[in-house]
């Protein structure tokens, strides 16, 4: 016996098909049992075909600075997030790996991780032709890539003032005393401080970490390999 699927129309009413089934153009049928679901569009896999999902890797970027300014070690924030999967998913295993890098290599801590741990995503580039970041303390002035940062005075001085004290932690009150005169009617406190530092960071674009905040103490400037500094000779705003 062969059986012929019915066209889609006449599993539900129409302008051509009534309620109980019968049509102007075509005999009565008997309704169906049951209708047949719609053909469904084709599902995004997350794996090719003949591959399943294992499991998944997370990459967290956290130089060992950035660690202490958060007031954490990596090996307890390793063991939160092993505890956190275990409590989710107690069939899930786990395993950490550290990802180490030349002091002073520079480049963001999680493409660093990436790449140490040589995650197929990244491709490492044949040629670095980014210039990155010029801080240019003689002509005041900081050109990202090809194009120059729309800073303000007050935003490059307080840029300066930061960089000039490389490796240092510089607190809001120090920034406030530096940059602005006892007896300035504008002179800010330290939230607005955070607020200068905010705009700061924002016309930085991708180089928005050179400003790293040290919780509780103030901000500071490391330096990292896509980041240069001009200047003519010793600043007399450096100790």
């Amino acid at each position: 016996m062969t059986i012929t699927a019915l066209p889609t129309r006449t599993r539900r009413p129409s302008l051509e098909t009534r309620v109980d089934g019968s049509s102007a153009l075509a005999p009565k049928r008997a309704i169906a049992p049951a209708a047949q679901p719609a053909a469904r569009a084709p599902q995004i896999r997350p794996v090719p075909d003949g591959t399943e999902a294992r499991g998944f890797v997370l990459y967290v970027g956290l130089g060992e600075d950035a660690a202490a300014s958060d007031h954490i070690e990596l090996a307890r924030l390793v063991g939160e997030l092993r505890a956190l999967t275990s409590r989710l998913a107690p069939s899930a295993e786990t395993h950490a790996a550290v990802a180490l890098a030349p002091a002073g290599a520079g480049g963001r801590d999680v493409d660093v991780v990436r790449r140490a741990l040589q995650d197929p995503a990244v491709q490492q580039p044949v040629v670095d032709t980014d210039p990155g970041i010029v801080i240019d303390l003689t002509r005041k002035r900081v050109a990202i890539g090809d194009e120059i940062a729309a800073l303000t005075y007050r935003e490059f001085e307080l840029l300066q003032h930061i960089v000039l004290r490389e490796g240092s932690t510089v607190g809001r009150c120090a920034i406030i005393d530096a940059l602005w005169d006892a007896d300035d009617e504008n002179r800010p406190n330290e939230r607005t401080i955070d607020v200068h530092v905010r705009r700061l960071r924002s016309k930085l674009g991708d180089y928005a970490e050179i400003i790293r905040t040290v919780r509780g103490a103030g901000y500071r400037f490391d330096r990292h390999a896509d980041v240069t500094v001009l200047a003519t000779g010793p600043s007399p705003d450096r100790f």
